[in-house]
């Protein structure tokens, strides 16, 4: 069986790539593969948006995302890339006085060199 990463960089609504991650990672799972972790990068790093509010009848990607973490399944999310785009971690907030914080759990803020130890652990990293 193979150890895959995944790096998604698309948005939840505008494109189909993050849910073709979210399938691929379930399929890759249900194969008996492991996911090593997925890397949020680009317009990626919406889908850890907490200001998100999607309407109760459509499709919940934050919930798809938080069964993979309760699997152990760790989130990272670049934590420039997410700054540039208004997601920021409680302590980016706290450093910078935002009285709050829209990066949601599980997801966690993450650098680059995070997403170079993803690779080096996988046998096959996937972006979508």
């Amino acid at each position: 069986m193979a150890k895959f990463s995944l790096v998604v960089t698309s948005s939840p609504f505008d494109q189909q790539g993050a849910a073709s991650a979210l399938n691929f990672a379930r399929a890759a799972l249900d194969a008996g593969h492991q996911l090593s972790g997925i890397f949020f990068y680009q317009d990626g790093v919406h889908n850890a948006n907490a200001l998100q509010s999607v309407p109760g009848d459509e499709f919940q990607p934050y919930c798809a995302w938080l069964e993979l973490a309760q699997q152990g399944i760790p989130l990272h999310v670049c934590v420039s890339a997410a700054a540039r785009r208004g997601v920021i971690s409680e302590t980016d907030a706290a450093e910078q006085g935002i009285p709050g914080s829209s990066l949601k759990p599980p997801f966690q803020a993450s650098g680059l060199g995070q997403l170079i130890e993803l690779m080096n652990e996988a046998d096959r990293v996937v972006q979508l």
